[in-house]
């Protein structure tokens, strides 16, 4: 039975949506052109993928927040995409809610980042943007109130909107809410760092929720732990998960692309070749997020060729590291210590003829794409990782069959483990000699290891896994 807050609020909606999805970021971005002219660029992804599977004619709605200047710009020009409402919230807040809260806080937390000696520092400034992060999320549970069919399935993505199921619950007792963790879940230990009210919020934010997903179990368990010990509970909240794949049609096609085959000439003649054949690439395409570990994968790079100096000349560590969250100055500093290593590796190891690492900082996905058929390992090392879809990817276009060093601590480990060479992601000794092992690994067993672990990375396809969602809050 539909309340009388929630038959008033759908009455409000111009356009009231069976399926909802709310996320920080759309599927559309905007930018302003020097003649004042609006451009919008469309983004993919499993939502994206998902969206367009349920069909044109499911009623859908994307609410999202307006990022940057030219989507603000979209929003009061009374500019957008059919199915898309960008919400045009206080930049101040913004800002203070996904860079104040979310990625340096609960991003931190999740994925155990923190520098115990001298952080978290939870005081005013903290409570002051937890206030943010508290307007942030209660104005996505008001769109969606607003927005929302009279019993319509809400899917909230990710540790941006903890919040928001709990307060949509309080506006809409009527609808059908999920939410998905796209992160890892912190043991409860480390996620009771958090002040005990803020930690008692976050839960049973996620707790107003119909059903929570994460994806893995370890995630889950994680979770479910927390709310015993913090809140005594999940309060009948159902649990889920849905381990993500790669999208193997879409990467198959893409990698073969005229773009991709000139990115993969450049890359063979930056890496040069050593007696007539090829040098032996390994690969690594990250973000230059903390969790994932580059500059360690580098220590054990060196550390490779220290041990085992028959690599030297013949093999190149291919590592692109594109910039993420470069307005905060952890990872500025970050990125600058990855620039500081690789060339320190350069110029202790180098010849005329060979430079051990490539680094490139520049964004370029057909040149990741061609770095990933090129591969003959591939180093996945984060600290913590919900997924990690560069460990799937990487064996669905590999050309040869590809030696994936991975890490037992990235989400994709439960699914991939077994024909993965299993990392320890602080030990840099055994990281080099998980190198060694993958570069010695004969062809036939790379090829036959490619194979299975091509078959898992590819299990629950982007589109599927937003439709597994959506149907287990709906049936």
């Amino acid at each position: 039975m539909v309340s009388e807050s929630a038959s008033s609020a759908a009455a409000r909606s111009s356009a009231a949506a069976q399926v909802l999805v709310a996320s920080n970021r759309g599927p559309v971005s905007y930018t302003v052109g020097e003649d004042g002219e609006l451009t919008a660029k469309r983004g993919g992804g499993g939502l994206v993928s998902g969206l367009s599977a349920i069909g044109d004619d499911a009623d859908a709605l994307w609410v999202c927040a307006a990022l940057g200047d030219g989507d603000r710009e979209a929003v009061r020009r009374g500019v957008g995409e059919p199915g898309v409402r960008m919400l045009d919230i206080d930049a101040d807040v913004h800002a203070d809610a996904y860079n104040g809260i979310a990625n340096s806080v609960l991003w931190f937390v999740h994925h155990m980042l923190y520098q115990t000696p001298l952080e978290p520092v939870f005081g005013p400034e903290f409570r002051a943007r937890w206030a943010a992060y508290e307007r942030y999320n209660r104005a996505f549970a008001e769109a969606l109130a607003a927005e929302a069919a009279p019993g319509a399935a809400v899917l909230v993505q990710d540790y941006h909107l903890t919040l928001v199921p709990g307060m949509l619950r309080e506006l809409r007792d009527d609808v059908r809410i999920g939410h998905f963790s796209h992160t890892p879940w912190a043991p409860v230990d480390y996620f009771r760092m958090l002040p005990d009210d803020v930690a008692e919020q976050v839960l049973r934010g996620m707790l107003g929720a119909d059903r929570l997903g994460f994806l893995t179990g370890r995630w889950a368990d994680a979770f479910t732990e927390c709310c015993v010990r913090v809140v005594g509970g999940t309060s009948g909240t159902r649990i889920g998960v849905h381990g993500l794949g790669a999208d193997a049609d879409f990467l198959r096609e893409r990698s073969r692309r005229d773009d991709v085959e000139e990115r993969m000439r450049t890359l063979r003649g930056q890496a040069g070749t050593q007696d007539g054949e090829d040098r032996k690439l390994i690969v690594r395409v990250d973000r230059t997020e903390l969790s994932k570990n580059i500059v360690r994968g580098l220590h054990a790079y060196r550390e490779l060729l220290d041990t085992h100096p028959e690599w030297r000349e013949r093999v190149v560590h291919v590592a692109f590291a594109y910039p993420s969250r470069q307005d905060l100055a952890v990872y500025r500093e970050y990125t600058a210590e990855v620039s500081r290593v690789a060339e320190s590796i350069n110029s202790a190891y180098g010849t005329p003829g060979w430079t051990p690492v490539l680094l490139h900082v520049d964004d370029d996905f057909a040149r990741s794409l061609a770095a990933y058929r090129m591969a003959d390992v591939a180093l996945v090392n984060p600290i913590r990782d919900g997924m990690n879809l560069v460990a799937k990817e990487v064996p669905v276009v590999s050309d040869e069959g590809c030696a994936l060093v991975l890490s037992r601590e990235a989400g994709a480990h439960e699914e991939l483990g077994e024909d993965a060479l299993t990392v320890n992601p602080y030990d840099v000794s055994a990281t080099a000699e998980a190198l060694h092992t993958g570069l010695s690994m004969p062809a036939e067993e790379r090829a036959e290891r490619t194979k299975r672990l091509a078959a898992a990375a590819t299990a629950l396809p982007p589109a599927q896994w937003f439709l597994d969602q959506l149907h287990a809050l709906t049936g």
